[in-house]
């Protein structure tokens, strides 16, 4: 069986723009990942889906534990052996609180992705494959307007800098932007349609890179 492990933020946990609340798990992406590997290929794969709401990739947060560097080594040890584990974080790194630009935020989930391609928690002891996903530009802001204050522009470049740094440092990537959009309940979340889509997206990819 091989392991992927879905390392995110609120969208990979499930949050529902509607209700603030955790959509159902078969509707998560990491669930549609493994229902669509599963009917191809039944019993060959276990999609472990790690979010956490609010999970930035290397900025400290004041108002809470949502370092993902802090916590994605040993996330993937606990997982060990992991075949592939898939960034899909840069969200709330655009926060106002941090004062980034997109080309900081691409930087910062490459650091993750860096990190895990010289770690030892792969099969035999080497490195697990890698790919970085670029969250979708923002829709229009409600709930979380003054968290993202300034942010909706510097988000429609997030997966051009995302895919284009991943490219750089040899990592493969896929911009989620190209077919998927944020909700219009609150901006930054995402609909059950696209959790479908992309979850279905991701096992295609997830089949390319480790069969």
């Amino acid at each position: 069986m091989k392991t992927i492990v879905c390392f995110g933020d609120s969208n990979t946990w499930g949050y529902d723009p509607a209700t603030a609340g955790r959509y159902p798990k078969p509707l998560r992406w990491p669930s549609v990942m493994q229902a669509a590997l599963e009917a191809k290929r039944p019993g060959e794969y276990e999609v472990i889906a790690e979010g956490q709401n609010g999970r930035t990739s290397v900025w400290e947060d004041p108002v809470g534990l949502k370092k993902g560097a802090t916590y994605f080594l040993p996330c993937l040890e606990s997982h060990k052996p992991v075949d592939l584990v898939i960034i899909l974080l840069g969200t709330n790194d655009l926060k106002h609180r941090f004062g980034t630009s997109s080309y900081d935020v691409a930087r910062g989930v490459a650091y993750l992705a860096q990190m895990a391609k010289t770690c030892e928690f792969g099969p035999g002891n080497a490195a697990p494959a890698v790919l970085i996903v670029a969250p979708p530009p923002f829709a229009t802001l409600t709930d979380f307007a003054q968290d993202f204050e300034g942010a909706s522009e510097r988000s429609l470049t997030l997966g051009r800098d995302i895919t284009a740094y991943a490219a750089l440092k040899g990592f493969p990537s896929f911009d989620a932007g190209t077919i998927i959009q944020s909700s219009e309940k609150d901006g930054i979340h995402l609909e059950p349609e696209a959790h479908d889509a992309l979850g279905k997206a991701l096992a295609a990819r997830a089949a390319e890179l480790i069969g």
